[in-house]
């Protein structure tokens, strides 16, 4: 074995080792595990219930709507936990503490990237569970809901790389928490996930439409409901794709620039 795969083998163990680390903090921690679980159940439960009667005539109409949105939302809060992680790892000392280890560098973000998909698929399984048990089935079937969890998990993971970066360059974690609520509330409740755009006035129909949030929920809804992949879709894999290409090389670049301060 050559230097060049002894250096391979080594970052994929020092990886698994990360992630390995950031699932066993997720599961011990239980405040970590609240915007995954807990949040997704119960906004499922209080908006379907509240809402559903005056938006769709009943819970039951209205669950292929919310399902979908909630989905989104439970997603966006389980990405934007990857910049709190990593800032609160930076100000207490622990990243410090693992460059004095013979690891390799790059290793505690990418534990930390890799173990955010463990927590989005936890997201979506809590949002989806929850609307299964309130009575909603995916009318295309089993494999197209298999479909949009792959999709929206992926793009979930994409976001992580942005709220990873501001992770880095935030000053606290008080701060990327309060700037990652904001911006979800903002997206979420700016978009179609839980009321008829043509309902909105006609300002506020132009924001849902210009809303990248609006584009994922339309497609997931199409493809639960229908059962094809639309156009939408194609969008968005394609934004989930562009995100990584360009955030993934940035966020190593700061990192590696505050790992050697």
């Amino acid at each position: 074995m050559n230097l060049m795969q002894k250096q391979k083998t080594k970052l994929v163990s020092n990886v698994i080792t990360m992630t390995y680390r950031n699932l066993l903090k997720t599961f011990h921690n239980p405040d970590s595990l609240l915007d995954v679980v807990v949040q997704p159940v119960l906004f499922m439960v209080l908006f379907g219930y509240l809402f559903g009667g005056a938006i769709a005539g009943n819970v039951h109409d209205y669950l292929p709507i919310i399902v979908p949105g909630i989905l989104m939302q439970a997603l966006l809060s389980a990405a934007s936990g990857s910049g709190t992680q990593i800032s609160d790892d930076m100000n207490t000392g622990i990243y410090t503490r693992f460059k004095s280890l013979p690891i390799s560098p790059l290793a505690p973000l990418a534990g930390q990237l890799l173990a955010d998909i463990f927590r989005l698929l936890l997201a979506a399984l809590a949002a989806i569970g929850t609307g299964y048990l309130m009575g909603w089935r995916p009318q295309s079937g089993f494999g197209w809901l298999i479909v949009v969890i792959m999709l929206d998990v992926f793009l979930g993971w994409a976001l992580s790389w942005i709220f990873a970066l501001y992770g880095l360059i935030a000053k606290s974690a008080t701060m990327v928490e309060s700037i990652s609520l904001m911006t979800m509330l903002i997206l979420i409740f700016l978009s179609n996930a839980f009321v008829p755009v043509q309902t909105l006035p006609r300002f506020m129909q132009f924001l849902v439409t210009i809303n990248p949030v609006s584009y994922v929920i339309s497609a997931s809804r199409t493809i639960l409901n229908d059962g094809f992949w639309p156009r939408d879709a194609w969008i968005v894999l394609g934004a989930g794709v562009l995100t990584v290409l360009v955030c993934s090389p940035l966020t190593t670049i700061v990192y590696n620039y505050k790992n050697n301060k």
